[in-house]
């Protein structure tokens, strides 16, 4: 009985302090998801970083929202090199996640630059991949349901020409 007067405790401590206790993993895990994700997504790129992102099925057994998976190969650096860049990579994803609230799998793939760049720059362009990839998503599923809707047309007549949009 102790124990179920601790963990209510915690939970409670944790709430009115502002925390959020864990309760889902937004971490990218099996290798199936990775390879999945570098299939079906493309291939973006930022300052420090290059990224690939993939929309889950609607039918996935995987919990609703965002996961993300790092990569940090040989290239980077030693293992004391790599894992501090998964450290640091790990910690502003889980805090920018948020950011994102479609059912999409991330891959961040980061440059050795990531060690020396400061945090707060770091944190700023995961927060703007996170910005760009849930705008994206966002756009091509208002331009499904609008084509789905309207036809998939403006219902703004379309110049023929230059001369004519000018008049």
């Amino acid at each position: 009985m102790s124990q179920n007067k601790e963990v209510g405790f915690i939970e409670q401590h944790a709430s009115s302090n502002g925390i959020e206790p864990k309760t889902a993993d937004h971490r990218l895990r099996k290798h199936a998801d990775y390879q999945r994700v570098y299939r079906e997504g493309r291939k973006h790129f930022s300052p420090s970083m290059s990224y690939f992102y993939a929309l889950r099925d609607a039918d996935s057994t995987v919990p609703p929202g965002p996961r993300a998976g790092l990569t940090a190969g040989k290239v980077l650096g030693n293992a004391v090199e790599r894992n501090r860049i998964k450290r640091r990579m790990r910690d502003i994803v889980r805090r920018r996640i948020s950011i994102v609230t479609a059912n999409v799998d991330i891959i961040l793939h980061p440059r050795k630059s990531v060690l020396t760049i400061e945090f707060a720059k770091l944190e700023t362009e995961v927060a703007r991949i996170f910005t760009n990839i849930q705008l994206t998503i966002s756009k091509s599923v208002s331009m499904k349901s609008g084509s789905i809707q309207g036809g998939g047309k403006s219902d703004l007549p379309r110049p023929e020409n230059k001369a004519q949009a000018a008049s």
